[in-house]
Parts: C-alpha cells; structure tokens; sequence
C-alpha cells in the first residue's frame, strides 16, 4: 500500500518535468519572437552565395566654354586571370611565356614567381587571380593583351580586365583652385565640390558570386543595375585666356619682388563671365600655386581703387561735378584727429583731377564736406550701389564683404574721412571687378558666374543665363562721368604706363596697407601692402573688365599699384587685344568729314586681299591707291568700282622676303617655298635672317623677328 511520503515522491518528480517544460516553452517562445521581430540578417543559401555590390559611375568632365577638358575621369585597368578558362595543355605551353612577358612588364616579380603564381592559380581552380594591382592606360592594357595566353581573350586566354577611374586635370595646376576637387570623404573645393551632386551620377548594382575559396567574381544577372555617369559641366573659363593671365602673373611674381600672393580676374562686361581667374599663393618653397583663392574669398581694405566709390556717389548725388574743386594742399591732412597723407602733393585739383593722380587727401575731404552732417546717407548710397552684395556665387568660398554703419561701435567720425579713400570697408577683389564692370556697362551690374550649363552626350541639359543684379547701380551719365575720370587715370594720372597701346585702357591705381593679424598697419617697422590695377578696355566700348591684385609680404619698402599690378594688367589686356581682331574700328562711309585712313596692306596670301580689297567702296580713285601700304601691284577697275591686288611674284631660285607681312602669311610661303621656320616676338615681319634674295637650300631654318 502507497504511503503519503511515496505520493510525495511522485509529486516531486512530476514537477520537475513540469517546470522543465515549462522552461523549454519559454525558451522556444523567446526565440520565436527574436527571430521574428529582433534578428534582420537571416539569410539564404543564395544569399549567402550571392551578394550585391555599388557600381561607380563615371564622373563627369569640367569643359572650358569652347568644350575643352579641364577635369575629367579617364579610365585604367587591372588585369587578372581565370586561371581555369583555358585547356591543360594550352595552358602548359604558354605558361613560361606569359611568366616572362609578366616580369618584363610588371617588374614586380622575376619570371620564376610569375610562373609558379599561375600554376599554383591552375592547380587550386583560381578564376579570379590577381596578377598585380598596378593600374594600367590604355595604351598598357592594349600591350600586355597581347602577351602569350592573354592574346587568346577572355574565354580561351582566361584574361579579366576591371575599369576603374581616376580623376585628371589636363592643364595640371591651372585654374585649379577655381576647378577644385573633392576626396573620398566628399568634401572639396571649388566646381568639383560646389557641383559634386551633378558631376557624381547615380550608382548601379553589380550581383557577385562567391567561390569555392572565397572568392567573389561578378556574374551577368538581370538583377545588375547599371550606373548613371555624371552631368558634364561647361565653364564660363577661357583656357587660352586663363594659362596667359596666369603667365602674365607669374612673369611678374618672379621679378624678385616680395610677394605673398596675388589674384588677377577677366569678366566679360556684357555678361558677367569669369573668362579667367588665377589665384597664386607663395608656396614657401620659391614658387607660386594655386592654393587660396584670394579673388572670390579675401576680403581686404582696398584703398585707392575704391575711390571710383566715392566719386559716383557724388556725382549721382548732384553733389560734385568732375570739374569741381578741392584743395589736397602738401599731402597731409588731420581730420578729427586722423592724419591722412599722400605720396606726393598734388595741391589744388578739379575731382577729375584729384581722381586721376589719386589723391588720398582729396577724397577724404570730398566725402567729409558732402556727408559728414550726414554720413548714413554716404553708407546708403554705397549700399544702393550694391558694393557689398552677397553673389550667391555658383562656386564654394564667397567671402563677405563689411561696409561699416554709423551705427557701428567702432564708429568715429574719421571713419568716413579713411572710407573716402578706400578703407573703413572690407571686399573681395570679385566684388571690386564686378563694381568696375558695371561702370562699363553703363551701370548694369552684372552677377559674376563661372558655368554656363550642364551637358549630358554632348547635349545641353540646362544653360544658364547672364543675371543682372536687380536695378541699375547708378544713372548712365553718372557713369559716363565715371568713364571719363577713369580715362583720365590713364591718360594724366598715375596710370600713365597704360597709355601706350594702339587701343585705350580705361582703370584705377590702388595701393592699400594690409592691417596685420590682430590689428595695426605696421609692426617693428614693417608693413603688408596689396597692389591693385582694375579697369576695362577697349575704353570706347568696353568688352572685359579686369582686376590684378599683388599682396606683398611685411616689408619696409615701397609697394605700389602701378609697378606691381599695372605690368600684368598690360600683359593681359595686349594678350585679349592681339586675340581679338574683331575690335578693329569700322567706317561706315557717313563721315563725310572724317580723313580716311588707308588700309596697310600685308604682303602675304593674294587671295585673301583681294577679298578684303573688293569690299572696300572706292569713291576716288588716287584716295585710296595712293598710300596703301604694300608689295604688291595695285590697280583700280572703273568697271567694278574696287581695288584689286596682283598676287606676289616669288622667285623660285632665292630667298623670298616675307617683311611687313604677318605670322602667318610668312610661315605659309616660306613653307612653300621648303624652308622651316622660327620667330620671335609678336605682330608683324620687321626682319628675317637670312636676308630675302639670297640661295638658302631647301629645307633650311628662316628666323623672323615680328614686332606689334
């Protein structure tokens, strides 16, 4: 008979079982619900063989605006191997072949490493076998195709070719703060990052498969999405503008002078294109590079070139004339305790006058006698006049440019005598060009901007359009008055260097002190100086505005616009003009007082004067024979009304002479005639050597000297 401690026994032992499957319940429930609703990964048998991998698309270029590269993604290729593709004894007959071509090329391993590489990939069933992670071009991938093996492609040969790109930029350092470029990370300068969301594309999808080995090698699935390569983009920039602009600066950079940067920008006036910009900085080493990009970011006092400023602020105000007075008496000045000075005394002047010899003294008394009760209305009208507009810029680093307010704590009243002439405000050299242009421009002022569109196959997917900035900074015969001075700055004053070209150079000098880190224009006797040319040119009716601005280092001496940034200014302005031959003066005929000038006919290619010849209207027939310039024979046809030209005779037997005509005119006959040809200078043929008439064998060197 069962007794109550067997019951008890039994009881125990069911309980037990009960908890653990109680336990085992919990357990299996837990689970349940963290593969449900906590475990992301699970994976299947395929997607554990299988995975997907981002395809990169190709970026896109950057174009100059006559469709140049700038910036652009070429292409190379790494080479590798399926060493299970071709047949045994294929295989074994070219291995040693390939392992010796390998080495010859690669130089990375001798020929016994390249062949016990391969048989060991043969011997293992490798069908995804590097060969080297060296990049090859395109020229290098063609070469080693046709190694022993490789040549028999990709199913016999068991070659595999990946594409990968690199950014290059076709003009090296040119431009390249301007052009910029972006890292991995995606952050950058310049169009590459301002316009990384259009150049970059969209990524695609390409299916891997893993080996025996552990291998992952792409395989043809329906499920690859192929990428979308990047928008093109056209720049507003001139390459063959840009690279003169930046010789121009650094032809004057290595004159020995102790520069730490300098910046020089040409907008086009109609529009406001940045055709050329080139930002040099010293780069420690006794070169220059583009690295800081002083034109769009710096934003310094100025100085004199801001006097433009302040003159059509009272010319639009009706508060001076340009034939008004004002006394700059010996060059020194006290105006509430501010000491201003000049270089040079310039004593009583009309503004006309003060403006072109650029009187400090002057300026500032211009501005205080006209707004001093009143010195808001000074800074409203330069706001008016939209100096300090923020461009919103299609480029990254626009710097800000800080016009002080009365109402700034810094305020005194010689803060409106210093803004006279130049300081008391802060701008970007841009911001300067683009206030000159729009005194060009009767002025409109036109927005700065650096890309004319995005393309996509050659075709333009959007093209941006020249934006004025709204209203007009001042009436057109204020800034006909401001031409006027401007020309005067050339013509009397202290840019005078300018006014020896065959076309005229409108612009202002401006020689400004930097104020150091922390403040202070001079420290332990030294200080920074910026140099700074800006105008526009032809003067008539202006095509391109232009800025240079040099910085200096700290130094004790002299530093002055006109040394500093007047001879690259030339150097650009002779570059565009010689460039540019659409700017010669047209007659209309209707001047019936005006003495006609001849034309200076070249001696050259007779078919192209006779063309230019037959067009001229003849209305007296000595007029316009006599005084052509020229080494042809000149005749008058009653019948047609025109000029006509004789071709030039060439002797067959000697030297031909080729002065007075152009580049090339001379290279064409010459070449003709079996000579090479070398010159010098620019313009047209002054001398030749050796001297027309004598026997020079064919093919022979002809050195001509051209002069402007």
């Amino acid at each position: 008979m069962e007794t109550n401690q067997d019951y008890r026994i039994i009881f125990k032992r069911a309980s037990r079982i009960y908890q653990f499957l109680l336990l085992f319940a919990i357990i299996v429930a837990a689970r349940i619900i963290y593969v449900q609703f906590f475990k992301k990964d699970i994976k299947s048998g395929a997607e554990i063989a299988f995975r997907d991998k981002p395809t990169e698309p190709v970026r896109g270029d950057i174009l100059d605006k006559k469709g140049r590269l700038l910036a652009s993604s070429i292409p190379y290729y790494k080479v590798r191997i399926d060493c299970t593709v071709s047949e045994k004894d294929t295989f074994d007959k070219y291995v040693d072949g390939l392992s010796r071509a390998l080495a010859g090329f690669y130089k990375e391993k001798t020929e016994a490493q390249y062949k016990k590489l391969l048989t060991e990939g043969r011997a293992n069933n490798k069908r995804y076998l590097n060969i080297s992670r060296r990049l090859l071009d395109y020229s290098e991938l063609q070469q080693v195709k046709e190694f022993p093996l490789f040549n028999k492609g990709a199913n016999n040969g068991g070659i595999i070719v990946e594409e990968e790109y690199k950014r290059k930029y076709p003009y090296g350092r040119t431009a390249f703060r301007t052009i910029g470029f972006i890292n991995s990370e995606g952050r950058g300068t310049g169009i590459e990052s301002s316009w990384d969301y259009y150049l970059k594309g969209t990524p695609g999808k390409q299916i891997y498969q893993r080996l025996t080995g552990g291998e992952w090698v792409p395989v043809n699935s329906e499920n690859n999405l192929p990428p979308k390569d990047g928008y093109d983009i056209r720049t507003t920039i001139d390459i063959d503008l840009q690279e003169a602009v930046e010789n121009a600066l650094k032809e004057q950079l290595t004159k020995g002078y102790n520069v730490e940067g300098a910046t020089a920008v040409v907008m086009e006036r109609r529009t406001g294109a940045i055709r050329a910009i080139a930002n040099l900085k010293n780069d420690g080493k006794g070169g220059f590079d583009e690295s800081l990009n002083y034109a769009v970011s710096q934003a310094t006092e100025p100085g004199s070139v801001l006097k433009l400023v302040t003159l059509v602020a009272v010319l639009e105000d009706g508060k001076e004339t340009l034939e008004s007075i004002v006394d700059g008496g010996n060059g020194t000045w006290v105006y509430q305790g501010q000491r201003v000075t000049d270089s040079h005394a310039v004593g009583v002047q009309t503004v006309k006058g003060a403006f072109a010899h650029s009187s400090n003294v002057c300026f500032a008394k211009i501005a205080t006698r006209n707004y001093a009760g009143n010195p808001k209305e000074f800074v409203n009208r330069i706001q008016n006049m939209k100096l300090g507009e923020k461009f919103h810029l299609d480029i990254q680093g626009e710097g800000t440019a800080v016009i002080h307010s009365p109402d700034w704590e810094n305020w005194t009243p010689g803060t409106l005598a210093s803004m006279g002439f130049g300081y008391g405000l802060l701008i970007t050299p841009l911001h300067t060009l683009t206030f000159y242009n729009a005194i060009a421009n009767d002025g409109r002022m036109m927005k700065p901007y650096f890309i004319e569109s995005y393309e996509k196959d050659g075709h333009v997917v959007k093209k941006f359009k020249p934006q004025e900035i709204s209203g007009s900074i001042c009436s057109k015969k204020t800034a006909e008055k401001a031409r006027e001075a401007l020309r005067a700055v050339v013509t009397d004053g202290t840019g005078k260097m300018m006014n020896k070209e065959v076309f005229h150079i409108s612009g202002k000098t401006g020689t400004a002190r930097m104020a150091f880190e922390g403040g202070g224009y001079e420290r332990g006797g030294l200080r920074q100086y910026q140099a700074t040319f800006c105008g526009f040119f032809p003067s008539e009716n202006p095509e391109y505005s232009v800025i240079v601005v040099l910085y200096s280092g700290k130094t004790a001496g002299s530093f002055y616009g006109a040394t500093q940034a007047g001879p690259p200014f030339l150097q650009i302005a002779r570059f565009i003009y010689a460039n540019t031959p659409a700017w010669n003066e047209k007659l209309d005929g209707s001047q019936k007082n005006h003495k006609r000038s001849n034309p200076d006919v070249a001696s050259g290619m007779g078919e192209a004067s006779k063309r230019v010849l037959a067009s001229i209207p003849v209305t007296n027939r000595n007029e316009i024979i006599s005084g052509i310039n020229n080494n042809r024979w000149v005749t008058f046809s009653s019948d047609t009304n025109a000029v006509s030209v004789e071709p030039l005779e060439m002797a067959k037997d000697s030297l031909v002479s080729v002065k007075g005509m152009g580049l090339k005119d001379a290279i064409y006959i010459l070449e003709n005639q079996g000579y090479k040809v070398k010159f010098t200078g620019h313009g047209k043929v002054v001398s030749q050597t050796p001297q027309a008439g004598c026997d020079l064998p064919k093919g022979e060197t002809v050195t001509l000297q051209l002069e402007s």
